[in-house]
């Protein structure tokens, strides 16, 4: 298990994170989500130790790596690390790139490794080729295994699908997973991109302003979000004013709405999908609106809807329910059949 406590590091007097405070247990993958700049791969610095925290303590598998007072050579560590840009050793063929963590085993078990992890990507026919020889795909593949070759008790991956396209990029990012889960093995992965995050990862730690605003399962990121920034970074809709708020529903911009809210709930989440046209034997408000912008997500239209309060709402339609579209202009009647809260 990795335990971060109360981590905080700055550069030049400038805060960069303050207060990380997080668990990771034993097989789980997580990843660290964020905006450019926000501190992600500071973080990821740290715990492989090649950044040194100011205050606070990182704990692996119960062995001190930082407490305050020193810290543990980065190799010492037992970490994995899997960079943006692969960091293969060019004079080395693929075999010798992954055997190259292995200096503690003879011969014959490092071939015998080798050749392990060469199975695990159905790369056996490789073993001799050099990395200029591989697609970028095949390097990555090559420098995962590298770091698990040594059986470390973490991996950690910098942005690793950053330089391959996005059809490479979800394939491979599902590869990923399987191989860290056959190995069971715990990761954190750096990456901006919220859809590879929720693809990849059993739990996620949003960072912003160089604080973990949230450590948490992907649903709940998305359906219960902690602040008001996790709320606007992940995913999309919009956020309105809660008054008078309990369990026959609350009062907003749109009026009354009778959905049920906790009393100390200040504001309301509507994401897109929660946004529906009006039916009167199940709805009890009505929002008129005209659309305003329309995008369309293949499997559905995503509409920016202008209402008479100022207010805008998203709302997405599935074509599996509607293949019709509504176009720029239009009026229509919605209704907000579910939020959630904050």
């Amino acid at each position: 298990m990795l335990n971060i406590h109360q981590l905080s590091i700055s550069f030049d007097k400038k805060t960069i994170l303050s207060d990380i405070s997080f668990e990771l247990q034993k097989g789980q993958i997580a990843c660290l989500l964020g905006a450019s700049g926000c501190g992600k791969t500071t973080l990821l610095r740290c715990i492989a130790g090649f950044e040194t925290p100011d205050t606070g303590s990182i704990t692996l598998d119960g062995q001190a790596l930082f407490d305050g007072k020193g810290a543990m050579p980065a190799h010492r560590r037992h970490i994995g690390m899997v960079f943006q840009d692969y960091a293969l050793f060019p004079h080395l063929t693929v075999a010798d790139n992954i055997a190259f963590g292995l200096s503690n085993m003879d011969k014959s078990a490092q071939a015998a490794r080798v050749d392990e992890m060469l199975s695990l990507i159905d790369m056996q026919s490789y073993k001799n080729s050099y990395p200029h020889e591989l697609s970028g795909g095949q390097q990555q593949r090559v420098a995962l295994v590298r770091a698990l070759a040594p059986r470390p008790s973490l991996v950690l991956l910098d942005e690793p699908f950053s330089n391959l396209d996005v059809e490479l990029r979800t394939s491979l990012s599902k590869e990923v997973r399987r191989l860290l889960n056959s190995q069971n093995v715990s990761a954190i992965m750096v990456t901006h991109d919220q859809a590879e995050a929720f693809a990849m990862a059993d739990v996620v730690g949003m960072i912003a302003d160089g604080k973990l605003q949230q450590w948490d399962t992907p649903t709940a990121l998305y359906h219960t979000p902690a602040t008001e920034t996790v709320a606007r970074f992940i995913g999309e809709g919009v956020l309105i004013d809660i008054q008078h708020g309990g369990e026959h529903g609350f009062d907003s911009i749109f009026g009354r709405i009778n959905l049920p809210v906790p009393p100390h709930a200040t504001k309301a989440l509507i994401r897109p999908h929660d946004v529906k046209p009006f039916k009167a034997d199940r709805d009890t408000h009505a929002i008129d609106a005209t659309v305003s912008d329309r995008d369309f997500r293949g499997g559905n239209w995503l509409y920016t809807l202008s209402t008479n309060t100022g207010q805008t709402l998203l709302m997405q339609s599935s074509l599996a329910a509607n293949h019709d579209s509504h176009q720029i202009g239009d009026a229509l009647t919605v209704a907000i059949r579910r939020v959630s809260t904050l």
